[in-house]
């Protein structure tokens, strides 16, 4: 067991950062993530870290100097939010296509425009296919716990594939919560040492680092890229499996919520799912077989996983903390919405944008998404297959 402190979730990720100490931090200041690099730069200061942080003039830099510093062979990790990690963009892709296990703390944010400094997914949704692991977080001790896991995940021989621990802006990132910090000790022995396989600094086995891959050879370098990503879903279950071992807190690829024999579903990623377990458990009391699958990881999807957890569910509601922009469904909705195509008894599935630049989702909010899933079952009609929560008038 941890020692209790109250903190936010910005320090959660900072104290997580410490105690793995990476080789190297690169990052530039965005909100709501800034408090992490500048929690990561005292602790250097006060000689708790040795880790070198390098301060950069923009989040482009920041990924360019993470590559080349994980490239060399060392373990590195970073922290950035909405437009910091849009204009990362480019350089996602090569962390992930030169397979290097960087890690990385996301404070999710909603981008521009209209200017918004406030939290919803409208980032590491964007960055969805960029070819990261990603884990999403509930509370401040999902951030701590995920950021840790993170690294033993992307660092896995079987997987080198960056990854990024996000958790909502605000909603967690500045919220004081109570949650358990874990000994230095304990931490540093579940992480072990990085043992990188390919470092550009061994001049003994020289290799190349960044070469042009030719249309006879891109696809090949693709698929490989894509097995190692796909590796990552057991690793994922597995070290969520050490990690409860080691400190009483077992995770998995997603949270089952009262799901033995729930009828009305909600599948939700975020810090929303802690505002629909209260509203679970009240339903509970009155008798309604209310449930909630928490999805944890979101890449890659465990679509056969989570279908199998919503085979026996009678109407299906996805809350996605993003605009559809223009697809027939948020993100979450749509991977759900396919993993249960191939089902013969697949239930209705509704979708609902929620809480986007930080718009407030209250219990009311989500009992309402419960009365329209029951209305579903009991009329056996889909009134509307999109809907906004807490919207200024009607949708649609």
């Amino acid at each position: 067991m941890g020692r209790k402190v109250a903190l936010t979730g910005n320090e959660a990720a900072a104290h997580a950062i410490r105690q793995i100490n990476p080789d190297v931090v690169a990052a530039f200041p965005i909100t709501p993530s800034t408090p992490i690099p500048q929690n990561v730069a005292q602790f250097i200061a006060d000689g708790k870290m040795d880790t070198e942080l390098v301060t950069v003039e923009s989040e482009h830099s920041a990924m360019s100097a993470c590559v080349g510093a994980s490239a060399a062979g060392g373990r590195v990790m970073t922290a950035t939010s909405a437009n910091g990690y849009a204009l990362m963009w480019e350089i996602l892709y090569i962390a992930s296509g030169a397979r290097l296990p960087i890690v990385m703390a996301v404070a999710a944010r909603a981008l521009s425009g209209p200017l918004n400094i406030h939290g919803d997914h409208s980032d590491i949704m964007g960055g969805r296919d960029t070819g990261w692991i990603q884990l999403v977080s509930e509370n401040s001790q999902e951030a701590y716990d995920n950021l840790i896991q993170a690294v033993k995940i992307a660092e896995n021989k079987d997987v080198m594939t960056p990854a990024l621990a996000a958790f909502d802006g605000f909603n967690i990132s500045h919220s004081i919560e109570i949650w358990e910090l874990e000994e230095d000790d304990k931490v540093k022995e579940f992480v072990g040492e990085y043992e990188p396989l390919l470092p550009l600094l061994n001049t003994d086995e020289p290799v190349t680092h960044g070469a042009w891959a030719p249309p006879d050879w891109y696809f090949e370098h693709r698929m490989n890229q894509l097995h190692g990503l796909l590796n990552a879903k057991d690793i994922v279950a597995s070290v969520g499996k050490d990690f409860g071992k080691a400190f009483g807190r077992d995770y998995g690829l997603y949270e089952a919520y009262k799901m033995d024999d729930a009828e009305y579903v909600i599948v939700a990623m975020g810090s929303v799912c802690g505002t629909t377990k209260d509203v679970v458990d009240s339903l509970r009391e009155n008798g309604v077989k209310a449930g909630l699958l928490k999805v944890r990881l979101f890449r890659p999807f465990p679509y056969q996983e989570l279908s199998d957890v919503l085979s026996a569910a009678k109407a299906v509601a996805v809350l996605d903390r993003v605009s559809p922009a223009g697809a027939q469904g948020g993100p979450l909705f749509t991977e759900i919405r396919s993993a249960l195509y191939d089902m013969s008894n697949r239930p209705p599935v509704i979708n609902y944008s929620y809480g986007l630049g930080g718009r407030d989702t209250q219990p009311v909010h989500i009992n309402s998404v419960y009365d329209s899933l029951k209305r579903i079952v009991e009329t056996g009609k889909i009134e509307k297959q999109f809907d906004c929560l807490n919207l200024r008038g009607a949708w649609g």
